[in-house]
């Protein structure tokens, strides 16, 4: 089974609270949708948080958010296949993978492709305060021609990303003090064309804080799904 759920930042209680839930097995995948927070601080903060998903012995398949470094700036990280496509992972921690940006796997028979990153609105705040963030947050030039290239070239079921097209921004999720116009939604943007061009059966996504559906869209933020 595919279980698929928003972003946890850090956060242990709402993947406790899925298995309490759903009970998954250790043949069981559970997607997070971005922001998974366990390589956020760079310190023991971020093994604990690893150490107690690994003991659930679940697979954890982890979308890449904007509130956390890329796996691949991290020496820790290793590269390997799994399921038709690339993931990072950790030695010590074999059942988080991270998988890279826009390659396709097979999850219970459907190719689906992964799309992470997004903008940091809260950018300039964590700036000020000696906080983290990281300018690869948002996919590259090079990501999205590599995206688009493994779109031209297979059929895709199901997308995974962090957050959506431009068109489906959910503007009441919009936070009170945010100067909209200065927002980068280059990627939101970028979604659209990509969109506009797959023939998708559904396409789940986080980065919003709601849960709702529009059209195929699933957001995600505490609601938990199946593949």
């Amino acid at each position: 089974m595919v279980y698929i759920t928003g972003d946890i930042h850090g956060s242990l209680e709402p993947i406790y609270d899925l298995y309490e839930r759903f009970s998954p097995s250790e043949n069981d995948i559970v997607v997070i949708l971005g922001d998974v927070g366990v390589n956020y601080t760079g310190t023991l903060q971020d093994i604990g948080i690893k150490r107690a998903m690994s003991k659930l012995g679940s697979t954890f398949f982890c979308i890449h958010g904007n509130h956390e470094n890329r796996p691949q700036n991290i020496a820790s990280y290793k590269e390997k296949e799994w399921n038709g496509g690339r993931v990072m992972y950790e030695d010590e921690f074999p059942n988080i993978l991270f998988p890279v940006d826009g390659d396709i796997f097979e999850l219970e028979g459907k190719k689906c492709v992964v799309i992470g990153g997004a903008y940091s609105v809260d950018k300039f705040y964590r700036l000020s305060r000696g906080m983290k963030w990281w300018p690869d947050e948002q996919p590259s030039p090079e990501i999205k021609k590599y995206v688009e290239k493994q779109l031209d070239e297979k059929e895709i079921y199901v997308v995974f990303s962090h957050t959506c097209p431009a068109k489906y921004i959910p503007t009441e999720c919009f936070l009170s003090g945010i100067d909209q116009s200065k927002v980068d939604n280059s990627t939101e943007e970028w979604l659209d064309t990509i969109e506009d061009k797959v023939n998708y059966e559904a396409w789940y996504l986080r980065h919003w804080h709601t849960d709702k559906r529009i059209d195929k869209l699933h957001f995600l933020f505490h609601g938990v799904e199946t593949l």
